[in-house]
């Protein structure tokens, strides 16, 4: 699972346009992947967090990749529907412990497998907390013997599948620890000769894009925040695809956006691409950076 999801600081630019069968595509509709920016014993990591959904119930994977993108390890929590909302798992990396607890007890989720409130997700390392999610962080701090401290953890990509007719929503924070947005996608392609795409940041127009069978591929900068956001779409598969087809868009923030995007090659206009620069990397590592995808499915 944790491959999936392409990271940051891969080889190679990594395609997130891609086509799948349909079993896949219903399968991968159903998961929310998170990226972090986490440190074990002083050593840069990433943790990927993929919450998941089905008739069975909820699940979520965690799997620790180290700098060079080398596996240290993953745990899968399959998915429940009586048991397994409250557990742990202890490993060894190294000759040291590795702690990951949860408690979905009593969570609340929405339509979405990524629960909204009522829960703690930790991973610790020697006792050390490395990443806490969810508000319960009394009994997290509690079920770790740790003091309340914390973690180093920056949340830097998030991928998501969004669904509706004509107005497809998401919820974004383009900083680490930032404001929460609400983020709109309109775009009505049915029986319209001539599409528009229109963004919108909590209810406010950022960015418009007409004439749309002609700009079905590009990138436009906003500011959110203060903060340049390059925004990347590709809804050719919602005009000239079939109906199983998904557009895709890509919300990535950092620190000079339009001096990154001229002087590096970041975006292929044939397909959606996260760059694996040194300096793009520097810009993650220093927390300025947050990658958002969307993959947008029309219901049926």
């Amino acid at each position: 699972m944790m491959r999936d999801f392409p990271s940051c600081f891969g080889e190679n630019g990594v395609q997130v346009a891609d086509s799948s069968s349909s079993s896949s595509t219903k399968a991968a509709q159903n998961l929310v992947t998170c990226v972090y920016q986490c440190k074990l014993h002083g050593h840069s990591c990433l943790i990927t967090v993929i919450w998941t959904k089905n008739l069975m119930g909820q699940g979520l994977s965690v799997a620790i990749d180290d700098a060079t993108n080398q596996c240290l390890c993953k745990v899968e929590i399959k998915p429940w529907l009586f048991s397994k909302r409250k557990g742990s798992k202890n490993l060894e990396i190294d000759s040291n412990k590795l702690d990951i607890n949860w408690d979905l007890s009593c969570a609340r989720f929405g339509s979405g497998p990524e629960p909204l409130e009522g829960y703690y997700l930790s991973v610790a390392y020697n006792k050390e907390l490395v990443l806490l999610l969810g508000d319960l962080k009394k009994e997290a701090y509690r079920k770790i013997e740790s003091a309340p401290v914390n973690s180093n953890a920056i949340f830097i990509a998030k991928k998501e599948h969004i669904f509706g007719k004509k107005l497809y929503g998401a919820k974004a924070q383009f900083c680490d620890k930032g404001q929460m947005h609400d983020v709109t996608i309109e775009c009505d392609t049915i029986d319209v000769k001539d599409p528009c795409l229109v963004i919108r940041i909590d209810s406010k127009t950022v960015m418009q894009i007409k004439r749309l069978r002609w700009k079905f591929r590009g990138n436009h900068t906003v500011l959110v925040d203060g903060l340049p956001v390059e925004v990347f779409w590709d809804v050719h598969n919602w005009l000239f695809g079939n109906a199983m087809g998904n557009a895709v868009f890509m919300f990535q923030t950092c620190l000079s956006a339009e001096k990154l995007w001229a002087s590096q090659s970041i975006f292929d206009p044939s397909v959606l691409t996260w760059s694996s620069s040194q300096r793009f990397r520097d810009y993650q590592l220093q927390g300025l950076g947050f990658s958002l995808l969307l993959y947008a499915w029309k219901n049926e």
